[in-house]
């Protein structure tokens, strides 16, 4: 798919530097049906973080309940809340394309309108966008989706799961005395304190490396917004 667009050529049958007042017409219909795609698609991923906020919720609630009761709930709603979070960064990388399209014409198209010093000068932008209709796909990949979720909504519900958790680990049913016993309490089964420690220092590892390797590399993308990743 990437070798089509270097292959890509305009089409002929005229060079489409001036629009008439029908394709302005037809370029703010086009516009408005992009906005209403994007506003479905932004309520779906309000739906999954919803998903995640209640789950979570429910697990400090049953964790929370009684000194003796097991803070395993709130291990368990960490998976449940990484599948949502997969759910979220697929959803995200559909949003995104209706996103950045609208982003393009308001911004190559309308704003210059705004100006009464100048108007819209048709050109490579054109292109662009007309190059992202025939030959559709994602601008940004599943990472960089996961990651930018990472840092609106889920690096501050995965901190309080974190924080909830080591909360219920040192004041329930007493509070700890040492760190061997703060260990101890941790034992799920038949794994010990020191592994789910482990485990969950590079499970939080992970995703806050993520987010951080997203935020430089979406700074290094947008630094040169001039051609289709800047649709991104």
């Amino acid at each position: 798919m990437r070798e089509d667009w270097k292959n890509w050529q305009s089409p002929p049958g005229g060079t489409g530097n001036e629009f008439d007042n029908a394709e302005i017409g037809a370029l703010a219909h086009l516009y408005r049906g992009e906005v209403y795609r994007s506003t479905i698609w932004r309520t779906r991923l309000d739906n999954t973080t919803n998903w995640s906020v209640v789950t979570l919720g429910i697990a400090l609630s049953v964790t929370y309940a009684s000194p003796n009761a097991s803070p395993l709930p709130l291990l368990l709603v960490g998976i449940l809340i990484s599948m949502f979070l997969i759910l979220e960064s697929r959803r995200y990388r559909f949003f995104n394309v209706w996103r950045a399209r609208c982003r393009w014409i308001e911004t190559n198209f309308y704003a210059p309108m705004l100006f009464r010093s100048s108007r819209p000068e048709p050109g490579e932008w054109q292109d662009i966008l007309g190059k992202d209709y025939l030959l559709p796909q994602y601008h940004i990949g599943f990472w960089t989706a996961m990651g930018r979720r990472l840092r609106r909504n889920y690096m501050w519900i995965f901190s309080f799961q974190a924080m909830a958790y080591v909360g219920k680990i040192i004041i329930h049913p007493e509070p700890v005395a040492s760190f061997s016993e703060f260990l101890s309490r941790m034992s799920v089964g038949p794994f010990t304190g020191v592994y789910v420690f482990l485990f969950g220092v590079l499970f939080h590892g992970a995703w806050i490396a993520l987010a951080l390797w997203t935020f430089w590399t979406d700074r290094q993308k947008h630094s040169n917004r001039n051609g289709v990743g800047g649709m991104g």
